[in-house]
């Protein structure tokens, strides 16, 4: 135990020479936190730290002011009305509505392109200008698919004056808004899906209790007919087709 609290007390005495040597030391006696603030240096590692930020912050953007919100919900409800659980995987539904969501944004990042992105990077405009420029083709995208209840809804409870105009209207109230209407659009839609699906279920289960099966799940018996039903009537094309035209 002794030889224990001596290597101890030997590594302190380490330390504390050299917190002395460094203290006294010419190179650290001038260092100035205020310089150090104001070095180029700092400044730089700043910007990096705040853009990786940023970075980090896309997929959330993606999923709030894009398509890509409706689509998803609509795939995972069709892959929960046909009754397979892990097919297609996730990945794929997830893959198939970002390709989706660049497709139908399109325009909107062209036209973000063109009036903010191309005149910023030329010097014709500058970083607040093209952010406000670029902001109102993604503003304009929402306000078409967004309520008039859910946005009255937000603006309400946001404490801010009524809105003459829809450039009135703040973003953050506008993000919600659109947000929650995506959600009702993509359930009413699911809903609908689910009906077909649903007569099935509901036919298989009736003849399995009139044949005395009661013991057979109907959900076994009835999932072969769902999916020849899907692939019958092409559903991955009607889906896709009516997910693109809802946006029109």
């Amino acid at each position: 135990m002794k030889k224990r609290y001596l290597v101890l007390l030997a590594i302190l005495l380490i330390f504390q020479g050299a917190a002395l040597a460094q203290a006294r030391s010419p190179l650290t006696a001038n260092i100035n936190l205020n310089q150090l603030m104001a070095s180029p240096q700092f400044s730089n590692s700043i910007q990096l730290i705040l853009s990786l930020s940023v970075i980090s912050l896309v997929p959330f953007f993606l999923i709030s002011v894009t398509s890509f919100l409706r689509i998803i919900i609509v795939f995972s409800l069709v892959r929960t009305a046909v009754g397979t659980q892990q097919v297609p995987p996730s990945s794929v539904i997830v893959g198939l509505a970002l390709f989706m969501t660049v497709f139908i944004m399109s325009p909107v990042w062209e036209e973000v392109n063109n009036t903010a992105v191309t005149p910023y990077n030329k010097g014709r405009i500058s970083q607040a200008k093209a952010f406000e420029i670029g902001l109102k083709p993604i503003r304009k995208f929402m306000l078409k698919q967004t309520r008039e209840k859910d946005l009255a809804l937000f603006v309400q409870f946001s404490g801010v004056k009524n809105p003459k105009t829809v450039e009135d209207i703040p973003t953050y109230v506008l993000i919600p808004s659109f947000m929650i209407s995506e959600l009702k659009t993509a359930f009413q839609i699911g809903f609908i899906l689910f009906i077909p699906f649903i007569m099935i279920d509901l036919t298989v289960a009736n003849i399995l209790l009139s044949l005395g099966m009661f013991m057979l799940s109907p959900v076994m018996v009835s999932l072969p007919f769902k999916i020849l039903l899907f692939v019958l009537v092409d559903g991955w094309n009607l889906i896709s087709r009516g997910l693109l035209m809802s946006f029109k």
